[in-house]
């Protein structure tokens, strides 16, 4: 590919594409680029290349990372670290890049969950696969039941005084065991900065468990990750499972998802978001950053023309709570 360019009208649009993190000081755009999905070694680096150059030249300055994003593990991690250095050395502070540990990663008693030993490896790991002597926000992926709480949060807290990571972010923690967190970590001075779950109008768990409200009320961020229930809420399932999409290759979207009842419910909403002279995605979006304390939703593509299509939810009309209706099964 050509050498990389980056549009002097990037940040053009900063007015409308940019919101505060919780009460820190940190601006983040309300769509960020996942490397979850469609970013592993069977995908083309031509591609995904384009897909993050599209980004950067539309103002999205977050790239959410993961150990284990691939497939195989830490390859989505290789990759960024091969764009970072290839289109984007010049640019690094301008980028937040934030990656995690938790989930399965290497075998053996260390290569998952919340010890300290397995989130220091793996963040070490992590800086070697991007080629960064440190991260923006570093997450702790997923409650751990069994390691005690004040071991996991130590850890974060060392990761940030050691120079590692500049903020700390929470992921997919239960309330209760997130206000410890909260309480914990700004005793050491730590706050933390972003709480990432899942929000889409498929899954409303955060909201109806209060972690919304407390990330709200608490000066923390709140990302949603699979704002799309993994292209659900696109137009790809209106009329059934489509050859070759990811329902039909199995793996994270299995096909018994896929009811009657809850296909003639995307109808209905695609039928919505046709009236508001808008796609399905860029509705479903929408409706996310019109939830109160949402900050940011991470979105993964296939293609840059994909990745544009979501980015049209920043300039969509706001969806109030009685705008859509609320699909009554549990889907997830």
């Amino acid at each position: 590919m050509e050498k990389y360019i980056a549009s002097v009208a990037r940040y053009d649009n900063g007015d409308m594409l940019y919101r505060r993190c919780g009460g820190s000081g940190i601006l983040l755009p309300k769509v960020s680029l996942g490397f979850w999905q469609n970013f592993g070694a069977d995908a083309s680096y031509d591609n995904c290349r384009s897909i993050a150059r599209m980004a950067f030249d539309n103002g999205i300055t977050h790239f959410d990372l993961a150990n284990n994003y691939g497939p195989p593990p830490g390859f989505a991690e290789e990759m960024v670290g091969r764009m970072l250095k290839e289109d984007f050395a010049s640019h690094r502070d301008e980028l937040l890049i934030a990656t995690k540990a938790g989930y399965d990663m290497w075998a053996g008693p260390y290569g998952s969950w919340g010890s300290r030993k397995h989130l220091m490896a793996s963040l070490n790991q992590s800086l070697r696969r991007l080629g960064l002597d440190y991260v923006d926000i570093f997450y702790i992926h997923r409650f751990d039941p069994v390691t005690p709480l004040d071991e996991t949060l130590q850890a974060l807290v060392d990761i940030v005084r050691a120079g590692k990571a500049f903020y700390i972010g929470i992921s997919r923690w239960p309330l209760e065991a997130l206000k410890y967190a909260d309480t914990f970590l700004r005793s050491q001075g730590v706050p933390p900065l972003i709480f990432q779950g899942r929000l889409n109008l498929l899954d409303r768990a955060v909201q109806q468990e209060g972690i919304l409200d407390y990330c709200n009320g608490n000066g923390l961020g709140f990302i949603s990750f699979s704002p799309l229930a993994q292209g659900l809420l696109s137009a790809r399932y209106l009329n059934g499972i489509p050859e070759g999409s990811r329902m039909s290759r199995g793996g994270s979207l299995k096909a018994e998802i896929l009811t009657p009842e809850l296909l003639e419910y995307l109808n209905q909403l695609n039928n919505i978001a046709t009236e508001r002279g808008e796609s399905l995605t860029t509705m479903a979006l929408s409706w996310i950053l019109s939830q109160r304390g949402v900050t940011s939703l991470i979105v993964g593509a296939r293609t840059p023309e994909q990745f544009m299509e979501s980015l049209k939810c920043v300039d969509s009309a706001v969806l109030t709570a009685v705008d859509l209706p609320l699909y009554p099964h549990k889907v997830f």
